[in-house]
């Protein structure tokens, strides 16, 4: 079996700002620039042979920066909308701190985290994960049981869908997994895709939050 890393992209500017984000395409931060070469600093020394994003320039932007840091450019990256970031419908574009103000901390904590709470115009998590474990599954799993190393750039949410399909954490204990931006997460899966061990490579403890 071949190794599953795992990127959460490199702060956005609106990351930055404190706004919820979703499927708005924003770029990276300077500080988020860093924090990709730094995630490339890692891992440097690995052999990677598939490299997989979304379609959202800032998770493609931080897995170009860290092909360049670790000279696999000529890697042909496969972008898909179904490793998207969650959509936040309604709150997209607004102040999350401003939003935790209005409804509360319960209620903005039930909304930030929950599995399946639903936002106006928007998903829940389990809709994420609905739409990311069978991507997994049909295109990047079978590279992995040929022994194929994969690289990964997704966001907090879709790679939060992922741990929940990897290491099988129950609804009420994904509300606890945080990702913060540019966090590295390795994974080795036996030939059933259960996970043998994981590791952690980088978490910037300053790091934005989704």
């Amino acid at each position: 079996m071949g190794k599953l890393v795992l990127i959460r992209h490199g702060e956005s500017v609106w990351n930055k700002k404190g706004w919820w984000t979703g499927w708005h395409d924003v770029p990276l931060s300077e500080k988020g620039k860093t924090e990709a070469k730094t995630a490339a600093a890692t891992l440097k020394g690995m052999v990677f042979h598939h490299t997989f994003t979304s379609d959202l320039v800032r998770a493609w932007e931080t897995l170009e920066i860290i092909k360049r840091e670790l000279k696999i450019t000529d890697l042909p990256t496969v972008r898909h909308p179904a490793l998207k970031e969650r959509n936040y419908g309604h709150y997209a574009g607004k102040s999350k701190w401003q939003i935790q103000k209005k409804l509360g901390e319960k209620e903005f904590n039930r909304i930030r985290r929950g599995w399946n709470t639903p936002i106006k115009n928007g998903e829940t998590l389990m809709n994420v994960f609905e739409r990311v474990k069978p991507y997994f599954d049909e295109n990047i799993y079978p590279h992995l049981r040929l022994g194929k190393n994969v690289l990964l750039v997704a966001h907090g949410n879709s790679i939060r869908a992922l741990i929940k399909h990897l290491e099988g954490v129950s609804d009420r204990d994904i509300e606890e997994v945080e990702i913060k931006t540019g966090e590295v997460l390795l994974y080795d899966l036996d030939q059933w895709g259960r996970v043998i061990s994981s590791e952690k490579r980088f978490t910037n403890q300053k790091a934005g939050k989704q």
